[in-house]
């Protein structure tokens, strides 16, 4: 797919090493299958053990299997406010979060892309050419040509969701924000967990990569994002929404930390 191993490394939720490894392993053997310790012993050294006596040994010696969670990093802070909006949103009801226009950028394949989602409907895929999105970049190519248009089209009570990255804060946008009557949803720092949209660029990256034939260059792969994202299907999106309730409940339960989602 063209990813670089820091791109595929956060695609599949494993540390950066883990890649470097599987890569090099391939490129001397051709295959990244595991060797079983079992059988490396038996090919080394003639004699059988069992699994259990190599995991015992193991154990012995203070070496457990770990699986890395990849998970940003929260401080008090930070999960003293997520927790208050759990808190906040958790009784919502499904017309509340109908005004919602869920919204996040994504970076992958050289490509950086932007979308929004809401009850019923989504947003067009809006793919960045070049450079740096700025603050001014981020209210032209995104607040004007498809929020304020989209808030037309849901009510009065429309709400815009946002992560606090910098151009999303900046003063541009706030005035925009404010000439425009548009009103934004309050987002704890670090919560990428609790975005429904998140979930959706899993889907985006694995219906683009079962494409026959795959893109092979960025332009075929800006057209099958594109192709992808215009048939999504509606239920698909509705159901990451209707999450909405079951994210909060579980940021409560864990007292702000993280969530499994």
């Amino acid at each position: 797919m063209g990813l670089s191993q820091a791109d595929a490394a956060r695609r599949l939720n494993v540390s950066r090493s883990v890649v470097q490894r599987l890569w090099d392993q391939y490129q001397s053997e051709n295959s990244v299958s595991r060797r079983p310790l079992v059988a490396d012993h038996f090919q080394a050294s003639g004699r059988r053990i069992s699994a259990t006596t190599v995991r015992n040994r193991l154990h012995n010696a203070g070496l457990y299997a770990r699986r890395p969670v990849v998970c940003v990093p929260l401080n008090g802070r930070q999960r003293r406010n997520r927790l208050c909006w759990a808190r906040e949103h958790v009784s919502w009801t499904q017309q509340q979060w109908a005004s919602v226009l869920f919204t996040d950028d994504y970076r992958g394949g050289g490509i950086l892309v932007w979308a929004g989602i809401s009850l019923g409907g989504h947003t067009d895929l809006h793919v960045f050419h070049g450079g740096t999105v700025t603050g001014l970049r981020y209210r032209d190519e995104t607040l004007d040509l498809y929020v304020r248009p989209y808030a037309a089209a849901i009510d009065n009570n429309f709400i815009l969701m946002d992560d606090n990255a910098r151009p999303h804060r900046a003063r541009i946008v706030e005035e925009y924000l404010e000439d425009h009557g548009l009103e934004r949803m309050e987002w704890p720092a670090r919560s990428p967990d609790l975005n429904p949209m998140e979930h959706l660029w899993d889907y985006l990256g694995r219906e683009v990569a079962s494409l026959n034939p795959p893109p092979r260059s960025l332009h075929e792969l800006k057209q099958g994002l594109l192709c992808v994202w215009s048939s999504l299907p509606i239920p698909v999106s509705d159901n990451l929404i209707n999450s909405m309730g079951n994210r909060c409940r579980q940021c409560i339960q864990v007292r702000g930390g993280h969530i499994p989602y």
